[in-house]
């Protein structure tokens, strides 16, 4: 077996570790007897199971940003297209339990994972909002063309199906299509008005934007 092989039948083998056990049970041993291999050559391509840890992370940012991508490209109308891309995104979560587990959610408590896992989280909000800065009305959602705006705007977007994909793990006698009906029906049906233009913002009240006139002593509330 090729280098590259075997450290894919190592990052496989880790995943379904970490899945089961999350990162403080499971252990490099494990791993490594999952692999096939022995840990020296366990250690040979991880330096630690921080190490392997962390590319377990990057590679499921990696995953999800290009299907992302993959699923959101084309011609067609966005009505088609964004469907499109949370199905794709409800058959990666079901067929990539880490995603859920541990990519979605840190619950170890160790600051070294946390700010592994922070980092990481952070990269993927900023290329997911690179992403659906090419949507038309996306800058609508936010006020703003900018990238942290768009980035606040995919953050939306991010949690509510990060949300949604742990409480799936939770239920998972709910069939597939519900989640995704959900899903467009919570995340496009807003996104599809503002890209006809109907967006709300704060109102302008003498002069001063999201301003609140002050009530009368005698006033109702």
């Amino acid at each position: 077996m090729t280098s590259a092989g075997r450290r894919e039948v190592i990052e496989r083998a880790a995943l379904a570790a970490f899945t089961a056990r999350g990162y403080r049970g499971a252990s490099m041993e494990e791993i490594a007897t999952r692999s096939g291999v022995t840990p020296p050559v366990l250690y040979d391509h991880f330096d630690s199971k921080l190490d392997l840890y962390r590319r377990l992370l990057e590679r499921t940012r990696d995953e999800l940003i290009e299907m992302w991508r993959a699923n959101l490209a084309g011609d067609e109308p966005a009505a088609e297209r964004i469907p499109r891309a949370l199905g794709a995104w409800a058959d990666y979560v079901q067929a990539h339990p880490f995603a859920p587990t541990n990519f979605f959610v840190e619950t170890t408590g160790d600051p070294a994972v946390r700010a592994i896992h922070a980092e990481v989280q952070a990269e993927a909000r900023a290329a997911l909002g690179t992403v659906l800065g090419g949507e038309p009305g996306s800058e609508a959602i936010a006020g703003s063309d900018e990238a942290l705006a768009l980035e606040m705007s995919a953050e939306v977007i991010r949690s509510g199906l990060t949300g949604l994909a742990i409480w799936w793990q939770a239920h998972p006698e709910v069939p597939r299509e519900r989640i995704v009906q959900t899903a467009v029906n919570a995340v496009w049906i807003g996104f599809e008005r503002v890209s006809r233009g109907e967006a709300w913002s704060p109102p302008r009240i003498g002069g001063v934007e999201g301003a609140v006139p002050a009530r009368g002593d005698g006033e109702a509330g």
